[in-house]
């Protein structure tokens, strides 16, 4: 009878060894599985997210070339349209986040700064300019940097960041159903990110 007795209690501790083994590569399988979804949901999600505008203005410019020290000089001008195509874009290629199997947490590490990029097509009217004062190389080089940064200004004034951001927050939130879903933490400057929202607002700060 103990002898039965103590194979049945062999067996037993055979059984629930087994079980505890299969149960920890299980884990281990599913907790593999779920990185890689993570890590394949992040690759999507890297890609370039663009904002586009469109601007107009139009700008008078005037200089003078001197002669004879400051005594003589000649102007010239002229009337300049500018259409602008520009756009705002933040490349999520460059996103750089830590996984942590262990603790089941996603941390953005860095996110990428908005990149701006203007477009200015420029057409001269009313161009006055004499032999002793014709445009230049370097009057165009001044026009220029004066519509870049004339047009830098009204994007900063514009929605067009804001709205570039929120595209950003949109995209980085498919991070935030994925991880939640699956029973994992995002966090983003060392905090956990509850929702979208809270998501937008660590952005901005």
């Amino acid at each position: 009878m103990r002898k039965y007795l103590l194979v049945a209690v062999l067996t037993l501790l055979v059984f629930f060894a087994i079980r505890y083994f299969i149960e920890r590569k299980d884990d281990s399988s599913t907790l593999e599985y779920n990185t890689q979804l993570i890590q394949k949901q992040i690759e999507n999600v890297g890609k370039l997210v663009v904002t586009e505008g469109h601007f107009a203005e139009v700008i008078t410019y005037k200089d003078r070339d001197k002669y004879l020290m400051d005594m003589l000089s000649f102007e010239k001008k002229a009337l300049v349209i500018v259409n602008a195509d520009v756009s705002v874009s933040y490349d999520l290629h460059q996103v750089t986040y830590d996984i942590d199997k262990k603790n089941k947490t996603i941390e953005i590490l860095t996110i990428p700064k908005e990149e701006i990029k203007i477009d200015p097509q420029l057409t001269f009217y009313d161009v006055e300019q004499t032999t002793l004062s014709l445009f230049t190389g370097d009057d165009y080089n001044k026009i220029n940097k004066k519509v870049r940064d004339d047009l830098m200004k009204k994007v900063r004034a514009s929605s067009l960041q804001s709205n570039a951001q929120n595209r950003l927050v949109s995209e980085l939130s498919k991070m935030l159903i994925l991880t939640s879903s699956m029973g994992w933490t995002l966090e983003y400057k060392g905090k956990p990110v509850a929702d979208e929202k809270q998501l937008g607002q660590q952005l901005k700060n």
